[in-house]
């Protein structure tokens, strides 16, 4: 009994035995089979997948195209700086993270704030940054304690650098960076910590070109984020160069000019292309500033400077043309066939229209007094005559035909139209109807006359041609920036203005008077050197719209009367005034420092220019002296 009992106990624990034997077996068939899944089936899965945790893809910003003048002479390029750069994604505790890098490095409340609302904005494994443009020694301080540093890393970059700061501003305008409205795009560089895109001027009109393509960078990363090594890189391709029109020495030539006179602007153009060789405005500001990150004391002062060093004048500022009009409106009477060169007007020193009386500058008046002594001398009562038998809707669609009221073109934003007024125009802008006196106003370009610098150079440019021409900043493509093809660009067969060549000569030889012969209003200023002599028009035009009181008063100029109540200084010229080649306009506002008139103040900005343009002459050639950093500008 005790053995068959002991049988069946042994073969129960046999069962038992073979029972877990079999389970064993079943469970390491089943990790057997599971290991063979994940590391042979799924091998490329989760060979992947732990790449994807110690590879980390990033972006390169590429480098941004240069900005050159028409000799290659840069006027925006690049240089290297350090930032520190911060993912949250890999930082514990972000608060403490920036607490400590406040330690190491000056980091303000203000700069605090700027990265949480960055890292709120943006996804949390891209890169924002935490200091920009540090110095070595920051650098350094930073680097030697990122292990500390969760998600704190240093990359050198590069920074947008302006060599002429701001003596071109306004033209090349300036990088910064990249607001929320500007993430509406798909471009992925828009993202980067350090990306900064065009904001004004050249550098916001061709943004896309500038920025080029960007390059990738394949790293190592430990646990803790921080790069080990560089597995593999591809660089980006370098955005476009941009070849500017512009001679920078003539460029700063106007600028110092126009600087002394405190606010003030001047445009010069070629007269067979139709290329922008100077567009200064002053005051200025220096875009080098932006790139780097404007503070807020710094934004405001620039925004409560009376002067409005912000403010693009010569495309943007809008001014009464004064007696510059003068000459298209002399324009519009010979095409129609109402006055010739020799119809005489007689001026006694006013103009009366039943009450209304508009003065001459001339108390005494200039008697009887044909079209080259009107011009020469700018008399007001002349004009009044030519605009009366004109009409307004003459005189409009003449100063059309010369580039006033109309949109330009040029390649930058910021061009304002000026105003050529109409009857509609009147009629839906104030209720009112036009009367005759509204014409005689915009005779010597007052009344509701307006127009920017740009338009005065484009007018009497085209004055000087007889051809439609048409501004162009950025050089026609194939243009090299260097050697001899730079210096001439292909001429441009522009329009002809269809009006009679002896219309034009008629005027052209009085715009030569006013500058060459006595009694001219720029006689002072005259280019005296053979062969330079240039052509012009100067004005001197009220601030005020339609105000008789202050007409009444006469020319308001001095320094007796405060600054922004005095007359703007106009002067328009072309030369060589026998074979004109460069056009060139200049407003000084309020007369400038000596509250000057047109003849006294904007002409010698004109003549210096002109004469700089004529003994460069950089349509045709290299200037023998290569400038290669503003110190080394030649002044002639």
């Amino acid at each position: 009994m005790a053995d068959k009992h002991e049988n069946n106990r042994s073969k129960l624990l046999t069962r038992r035995a073979l029972l877990l034997a079999g389970g064993q077996a079943a469970l390491l068939g089943t990790v057997a089979g599971r290991l063979y899944f994940l590391e042979v089936v799924q091998a490329d899965r989760y060979q992947m997948l732990a790449d994807e945790n110690r590879i980390s893809i990033r972006l390169i910003a590429p480098p941004r195209g240069r900005i050159l003048d028409r000799f290659g002479v840069p006027l925006a390029s690049n240089r290297s700086t350090y930032r520190a750069q911060f993912i949250a994604d890999q930082s514990g505790d972000i608060a403490a993270t920036l607490d400590a890098v406040g330690r190491l490095v000056p980091f303000s409340d203000g700069d605090r704030r700027r990265v949480l609302h960055d890292i709120r904005v943006k996804h949390g494994f891209v890169p924002v940054v935490l200091k920009e443009n540090m110095s070595w020694d920051e650098m350094s301080r930073i680097e030697v304690n990122t292990l500390e540093l969760a998600g704190v890393s240093i990359e050198q970059g590069l920074m947008r650098d302006y060599p002429f700061a701001d003596k071109v501003a306004h033209v090349v305008g300036y990088v910064a960076a990249v607001s929320e409205q500007d993430l509406s795009g798909d471009d992925p560089l828009l993202e980067l910590p350090d990306f900064r895109i065009g904001k004004n001027g050249v550098e916001k009109a061709f943004d896309i070109q500038l920025r080029g393509t960007a390059g990738t960078s394949q790293v190592e990363v430990n646990a803790f984020g921080q790069v080990v090594r560089e597995l593999a890189r591809e660089d980006g391709m370098s955005g476009q160069e941009i070849v500017l029109g512009l001679d920078m020495a003539l460029q700063d030539l106007a600028m110092q000019r126009c600087a002394a006179e405190g606010s003030a602007s001047c445009v010069l153009l070629d007269l067979w292309t139709g290329e922008v060789l100077a567009l200064a405005s002053s005051p200025s500001y220096d875009p080098g500033a932006f790139a780097a990150g404007l503070s807020a004391a710094e934004w405001q002062k620039l925004v409560s400077d009376p002067m409005n060093p912000l403010s693009h004048k010569a495309i943007s500022g809008t001014y009464a043309p004064g007696s510059t009009f003068k000459p298209m409106v002399a324009m519009a009477a010979l095409d129609a066939g109402l006055i010739t060169p020799d119809t005489e007007f007689f001026c006694p020193g006013e103009f009366t229209l039943g009450n209304a009386v508009f003065h001459c500058w001339k108390k005494g008046g200039h008697g009887a007094i044909s079209l080259n002594r009107a011009i020469r001398e700018s008399c007001d009562v002349f004009f009044y005559h030519t605009a009366d038998v004109c009409g307004i809707d003459r005189l409009a669609a003449m100063a059309n035909r010369f580039g006033l009221g109309v949109e330009l073109g040029i390649e930058i934003p910021g061009e304002r139209t000026g105003l050529i007024p109409t009857r509609g125009w009147k009629l839906a802008t104030t209720g009112e109807t036009w009367q005759r006196g509204d014409t005689i106003s915009c005779g010597i370009g007052q009344g509701y006359v307006s127009a920017t610098p740009l338009q005065l150079a484009i007018y009497v440019a085209r004055i000087a041609s007889g051809r439609r021409i048409a501004p162009r900043l950025v050089r026609a493509p194939g243009v090299m920036a260097s050697g001899a093809d730079a210096a001439a660009a292909p001429s441009q067969d522009f329009a002809s203005m269809a009006i009679a060549e002896k219309h034009f000569e008629a005027v052209r030889h009085a715009m030569w008077s006013v500058a060459n012969e006595q009694h001219g209003t720029a006689y002072h200023a005259r280019i005296t050197e053979p062969g330079l002599e240039m052509a012009g028009k100067t004005g001197t035009a009220q601030v005020h719209h339609v105000n008789k009181e202050v007409r009444d008063r006469g020319i308001v100029t001095g320094t007796s009367v405060p600054w922004k109540d005095r007359d703007h200084a106009l002067f328009i010229s072309f030369a060589p005034a026998d074979a004109p080649r460069y056009a060139c306009a200049v407003v000084v506002e309020h007369g400038g420092a000596s509250g000057g008139e047109g003849g006294a103040v904007a002409a010698p900005i004109a003549r210096d220019v002109l004469i700089l343009a004529q003994k460069r002459d950089p349509v045709h050639r290299v200037p023998e002296t290569p400038f290669g950093a503003p110190a080394r500008l030649a002044q002639g």
